[in-house]
């Protein structure tokens, strides 16, 4: 696909590349990286190299699951070596607004331009399950609190950003799931009033139910002022589906899924397979502008998945 010009009419907030992919109208297609539970970067640098030209920009998660890693702004620069683009993520369990505001001025500083808001897993599921959460801000004041050093350029205590503010691109989490699942987008919405730019969802296996939800999106108007990615979770095997099912809060895999999961001669090539037709289904639902895909250790899969949704080549702006 031949460079397309941005549109110069276009007011966009930030110089982050999937603004500009956005803005243009592009279906824009993300991946995710795990940072390792050790400090050698170079692992994700590879990644870059190699999926770079497959997917828009790189998820890299903050401490996923409360397990200890390689810091997500760490793991943003090692993305950036690669020439890839970095969406760091931050949680509200382990930092107190002082401390979000100085990584996130330190990130910025260091080539960072997309950053995604979320809660965080409960310390309890990972390897330090006494340790004391922080939670000084929830989500959508975090959300707030970026929007307000860019767009304002104040820190959250009024004082003045004098120069250099952090001109982020400005994501968040939603689960279309949860219950009562009939205030989901009305939850949604909160976060996009508080500033969220783009939306990434939870893995979606039921279609049905994620349209109702888009449905009820649409209707409100929000997928004009944000713009939603579903979320992908490719799966190796049905014990994977069977723990998602049981343990996982907010997620909806029809049976019909795990019995063709059960009969699949080879898990790998038809979790793949899963994944391409999701993609080709959730990209027809109104009001969804792109996909993020979440391997979770299977990088391998990326690849193949976007090829086969028919994804490529991506476009350069």
């Amino acid at each position: 696909m031949s460079e397309v010009a941005i549109d110069k009419q276009a007011v966009l907030k930030t110089d982050s590349k999937l603004e500009k992919l956005y803005s243009l109208g592009h279906f824009v297609v993300t991946g995710e990286l795990g940072p390792p539970q050790h400090s050698d970067g170079h692992e994700l640098e590879h990644h870059a190299v190699e999926l770079k030209d497959i997917v828009d920009g790189f998820n890299l998660t903050d401490n996923q699951t409360a397990i200890v890693r390689l810091s997500s702004i760490a793991a943003g620069v090692h993305v950036l070596k690669g020439g890839g683009v970095p969406i760091i993520q931050m949680t509200c369990r382990d930092r107190n607004r002082i401390a979000m505001q100085s990584d996130l001025l330190g990130a910025y500083s260091l080539g960072i331009r997309d950053v995604l808001c979320l809660s965080g897993d409960h310390q309890s599921f990972g390897n330090h399950p006494t340790c004391k959460n922080v939670y000084d801000v929830d989500s959508v004041q975090l959300i707030s609190m970026v929007k307000k050093m860019r767009d304002e350029k104040k820190l959250l205590s009024d004082a003045a950003i004098k120069t250099n503010e952090p001109r982020f691109f400005i994501g968040a989490v939603e689960n279309p799931f949860g219950d009562p699942f009939e205030f989901r987008a009305i939850r949604l919405e909160k976060k996009v009033n508080a500033g969220a730019d783009f939306i990434q969802t939870q893995a979606i296996f039921d279609v049905e139910k994620f349209a109702r939800f888009m449905e009820m999106v649409v209707a409100r108007g929000i997928h004009e002022r944000t713009k939603i990615t579903a979320g992908i979770l490719p799966v190796r095997s049905v014990k994977a589906l069977q723990y998602m099912k049981k343990d996982v809060a907010g997620m909806e895999i029809p049976d019909s899924l795990i019995e063709r999961m059960k009969k699949a001669e080879d898990p790998k090539k038809e979790g793949i397979q899963v994944s391409i037709e999701l993609c080709n289904q959730l990209k027809k639902i109104p009001g969804v502008a792109g996909i993020h895909i979440m391997p979770v250790g299977w990088e391998a899969a990326l690849p193949e998945i976007v090829k086969g949704a028919g994804f490529l080549p991506r476009p350069k702006v």
